[in-house]
């Protein structure tokens, strides 16, 4: 048995961030970001090399953006928002 979820499409990562809006879109979401994991962390855009860097990087980037960014505006949607802290972890330095 792999431990890489199968029948996600690693390169729809954004639009599945795009479509989270309850729980249901938060847990596909959540498949597509391991499965983005799984396929070449190093290639697919992930600046933390391990699960402690990457929630290091999320909470970092949650506390940061907790009132907004120049380019990001709090969603009202708390599933959105947790999304959003989820793929900051993987991009945020």
């Amino acid at each position: 048995m792999s431990d890489k979820p199968e029948g996600q499409n690693p390169s729809d990562l954004r639009g599945a961030l795009e479509r989270v809006v309850d729980e249901r879109s938060f847990i596909d979401f959540l498949n597509v970001l391991a499965s983005d994991w799984f396929e070449a962390p190093s290639l697919s855009g992930w600046e933390s090399g391990s699960i402690g860097a990457f929630l290091d990087a999320a909470a970092r980037w949650a506390e940061a953006s907790e009132n907004g960014l120049r380019f990001y505006d709090v969603p009202s949607n708390p599933w959105r928002r947790v999304a959003d802290m989820l793929i900051a972890g993987k991009e945020y330095e």
